[in-house]
């Protein structure tokens, strides 16, 4: 966008990574093990899952964070599958989604989802047996 001054998520997140670092909390990465049950008899794929994982932003004492300055399905796969999965490893008890509001997500660099996005589809979508506590948390500059 021409002559304007915009924010950068990646310079966004770089900023909470440092500042979430200063107060111990860090990254967990849990490994894939991904099955090979689900094929046909007698074939062979070709992927692999060397070195593929699963990362949490930041865990501290079982509360896991996640800042999304991204695209819409990366804030739903963080609530509805990642915290989860982080849960189900036993990392986490709750979690935490940091995302920008509306205005703020217009400020951006690129198109980026926002806070009024998930907090409606999480209404509409209603409470799961597999949801973990979660606190959505929207920010604004």
């Amino acid at each position: 966008m021409r002559g304007r001054m915009l924010y950068s998520p990646k310079a966004l997140n770089k900023t909470f990574k440092k500042l979430f670092g200063r107060r111990c909390w860090g990254a967990v990465k849990v490994p894939c093990e991904y099955s090979r049950g689900f094929y046909a008899e007698g074939y062979e794929p070709k992927a692999t899952n060397k070195g593929a994982f699963r990362e949490m932003d930041f865990v501290k004492e079982k509360l896991g964070v996640e800042v999304q300055f991204g695209k819409y399905a990366f804030m739903v796969y963080n609530v509805c599958a990642k915290m989860t999965i982080f849960r189900n490893q036993g990392h986490i008890d709750s979690g935490v989604e940091i995302v920008p509001v509306k205005q703020f997500a217009d400020r951006m660099s690129t198109g980026v989802s926002y806070f009024e996005q998930i907090v409606w589809d999480l209404q509409q979508r209603g409470e799961a047996d597999i949801d973990v506590p979660a606190l959505i948390l929207g920010i604004d500059a």
